[in-house]
């Protein structure tokens, strides 16, 4: 007989499986799935079968876009059988805000995925980990959220993949939602929905074509465009994380026309929280002129989400328009 609920758990590793190296004094990832689920008290009561997959065992900084390919690929396998209400993944906190926008952009099911991590690891006093997996699982099982995509669920929120972001180093706390906050709460062993499951843009395809590189570069006050240079010729699109709205020093207009005319470069703010504008402003490297010599407006996106959103469609081989279309789509 079928438990209640099935929830198919991913470890990559991370803080929240991490334990002191005796070579090192520091710690490192060392701890399964079943291990962390071990340390998680109640679960048994809820009526959830479990089923584990180590999948990495690494810091969160070293996950790679092949990480994810292969990632998305095995849940999208896992959820395909029909017989699964939803997944968990357990991973370092660097970069959860980005592996759960990646993975929203592939993931086509309706059971929800939800990733989990920890700020304090399980040497420390008062670890989060078994809390934060215990709230993941409640959710990942949770029928309310069949439909929304990916979700972060740390410190008993549930947050959306395109709006959550990691606001600070060490807080139990630092997960986020600049500009929307989180869709709800974990309470009393169940979800509590506080706002209306996220709109979905409808899925990328798995499949990557070609292995592609996409800069990041950050405007700063003074800048003269010599470091921008360095990124001619050498990525497949560029990122530009702009001042404002989507401003950058009048010095640097002719260099970003010029590549511009051979790479998408998307023009986002480096607030990485609201609209990059269209045409408010007019003047020399506002907005309105740097798009309309060729750059790429982000929407709401922020630069962090922006390069992650151009890596997957160069990948998939899209063309300059079809890109600033999907663009267009996070401009709502």
């Amino acid at each position: 007989m079928r438990a209640a609920r099935t929830v198919a758990v991913y470890s990559l590793g991370g803080t929240i499986a991490m334990t002191t190296d005796a070579a090192t004094g520091g710690v490192v990832p060392a701890l399964s799935g079943h291990d962390l689920l071990a340390a998680v008290p109640n679960l048994e009561g809820h009526g959830i079968e479990l089923r584990v997959h180590d999948f990495r065992r690494v810091p969160g900084a070293s996950l790679t876009f092949d990480d994810l390919a292969e990632l998305g690929a095995a849940v999208d396998r896992t959820l395909a059988g029909g017989d699964v209400d939803g997944i968990v993944i357990t991973q370092g906190t660097d970069t959860i805000e980005e592996t759960a926008f990646v993975l929203d952009l592939h993931h086509g099911h309706e059971q929800p995925i939800i990733v989990t991590g920890a700020m304090r690891n399980p040497t420390m006093a008062g670890p989060d980990g078994p809390a934060n997996l215990y709230a993941a699982v409640l959710a990942a099982a949770d029928p309310q959220l069949r439909g929304a995509g990916v979700l972060a669920v740390l410190n008993d929120e549930i947050h959306a993949a395109r709006h959550v972001r990691k606001s600070h180093t060490t807080s139990p706390a630092a997960f986020t939602s600049p500009g929307a906050g989180p869709i709800g709460r974990i309470a009393e062993g169940g979800v509590r929905l506080t706002t209306a499951l996220p709109h979905r843009f409808g899925p990328l395809a798995q499949q990557r074509r070609r292995d592609v590189r996409v800069g990041l570069y950050t405007v700063g006050l003074g800048d003269d465009g010599e470091l921008l240079a360095a990124w001619d010729g050498r990525c497949d699109g560029l990122v530009i994380a702009a001042f404002g709205v989507g401003h950058v020093p009048q010095r640097l207009v002719e260099s970003l026309e010029r590549l511009a005319a051979r790479v998408p470069v998307i023009l986002s703010s480096r607030i990485d929280n609201g609209p990059v504008l269209t045409g408010t402003y007019g003047y020399p490297g506002s907005e309105k002129d740097l798009i309309s010599r060729g750059l790429i407006p982000s929407g709401d996106l922020g630069p962090y989400h922006a390069r992650l959103l151009l890596h997957e469609l160069l990948a998939q081989e899209a063309d300059r328009e079809a890109i600033a279309a999907k663009f267009a789509v996070f401009a709502h």
